[in-house]
């Protein structure tokens, strides 16, 4: 029985540290591919459209042919979903127009502090205090972003609230997917799916707001005789197919927590490769140190929450079969 118990709690903490994994890797990749995608196609709205409806309709795909089990639409389900689709939505439609007027290290920075804010969020939504030491170190992440902000620091009142509120919808975002996956049982496709499909209106409404549509539209026909673009056009469809489904993996078997932690390590890199690889932003002391101080604060982290999760198998595969039900 002990021995079973034991191989039970390894089996499940090396689906968690997959998920992380995934999660963090996919993440890192997204970022420069868009980034390359957006080098020649600037539509940022509309891109994310057609990632979402690529979503939607390859799942529908899959399901018609078997290739998955995901139920269908219930309309139920996704009146409880829809809070999940606005904070997704609303999360990004802030965050890109932060990007107007902050640079990227300075948005990655602040994006940073969402891990402060989903300890915050968890206590007050009555999840329960957690341990000293993730306490500690969640706050250490926060500190080494706030001190690698300082280090880089261009004022601007507008981007930064954008970029704040951005963070808090992010933070509701996280938690409710959380909630979602553990109180519904549903599995990390079936919410990539409802999220997707529930964010078309959002998403289509405002495209057109923008201006972005029609306009949009026509030069992506114009670009289609471009293999070069059409190829990264494909490679972020699917890179954002593996994003989504990564991220709501790395929710349901771990937290939301451990979600944005994953998220901030991923940032610490994609901000070093892109002083390397893009260039234009001078590197100063303070943003080395907050770095560094940042990683500590996520390796410190991690080790917590195994040390957690090792002391605590059976409760860690009676929640994972809470979800598969």
């Amino acid at each position: 029985m002990g021995s079973s118990l034991k191989e039970v709690g390894e089996s499940s903490s090396t689906l968690c540290l997959f998920a992380a994994m995934s999660y963090g890797i996919a993440s890192m990749a997204m970022v420069f591919i868009n980034k390359a995608v957006l080098m020649q196609y600037a539509h940022s709205m509309t891109l994310l459209t057609i990632q979402q409806l690529a979503t939607t309709l390859l799942i529908l795909i899959s399901r018609g042919m078997g290739y998955t089990k995901a139920r269908g639409v219930d309309m139920a389900t996704a009146k409880k979903l829809f809070p999940v689709s606005v904070f997704y939505n609303a999360n990004v439609a802030f965050a890109l127009a932060s990007l107007k007027g902050v640079n990227i290290p300075m948005y990655i920075a602040i994006k940073r502090l969402t891990p402060l804010a989903v300890l915050v969020a968890g206590i007050f939504s009555g999840k329960g205090k957690p341990t000293t030491q993730v306490i500690l170190s969640v706050v250490l992440t926060a500190a080494g972003c706030i001190i690698a902000a300082i280090g880089d620091f261009s004022f601007d009142l507008f981007g930064y609230c954008m970029a704040l509120t951005s963070v808090f919808f992010q933070t509701m975002y996280l938690v409710l997917v959380e909630k979602s996956g553990a109180e519904d049982g549903l599995s990390s496709i079936e919410i990539m799916f409802y999220n997707s499909f529930l964010s078309l209106p959002f998403l289509l409404f405002l495209i057109i707001i923008t201006g972005e549509f029609p306009y949009s539209l026509s030069l992506l026909f114009a670009k289609s005789n471009s293999f070069s673009f059409l190829a990264i056009l494909l490679l972020s469809l699917v890179m954002g197919i593996a994003l989504n489904f990564t991220m709501f993996l790395c929710t349901i078997v771990n937290s939301a927590l451990t979600t944005t932690i994953v998220g901030v390590l991923k940032g610490v890199g994609s901000t070093t490769l892109g002083f390397f690889l893009l260039g234009g932003v001078p590197v100063h002391g303070l943003n080395v140190t907050g770095l560094v101080i940042n990683t500590a604060g996520g390796v410190w982290y991690s080790y917590a929450k195994y040390q957690q999760k090792k002391s605590k198998p059976s409760k860690l595969m009676s929640d994972l079969e809470a979800h598969r039900k």
